[in-house]
């Protein structure tokens, strides 16, 4: 079956690890998946994450998430997709949405790449809202 959302898969593999409580999640790579990644691992969502490209094929990310210490609690609380393929949605510099009310991040594609909703208000650039974490 083809998969129509990648994004979707993305997050949704993130969250199904983390409720199975695994270390290592393994994703199949994109240019985009891969930009999200480097977000999470700088806003420190994640623990680490490695691009393993192989000959031929698309490669993969494998990702370590990060676990609360001396808990089985996950670092990443939600984790949700904004703007989906039936439905695209856009914001301008001005409506950029807070994500609890400034904790968490909303992760927009800008003409400038991927950036957190604080990083693309600061530089007055609007753009797609992929995806939100807190």
């Amino acid at each position: 079956m083809a998969n129509t959302d990648p994004i979707a898969d993305y997050l949704t593999r993130i969250r199904n690890a983390q409720q199975a409580g695994h270390r290592i999640v393994e994703i199949p790579s994109s240019k985009m998946k891969r930009g999200i990644t480097e977000i999470l691992y700088d806003q420190g969502y994640i623990l680490k994450y490695k691009f393993a490209d192989d000959e031929g094929i698309q490669g993969t990310i494998k990702i370590a998430l990060k676990y609360k210490p001396g808990t089985k609690d996950p670092v990443i609380k939600k984790l949700g997709r904004i703007s989906r393929p039936g439905l695209r949605k856009y914001s301008g510099a001005e409506d950029l949405p807070r994500i609890i009310n400034g904790y968490g991040i909303g992760i927009v594609s800008t003409s400038k790449g991927l950036m957190t909703n604080k990083q693309a208000a600061q530089e007055h650039i609007g753009g797609e809202l992929v995806c939100y974490v807190y």
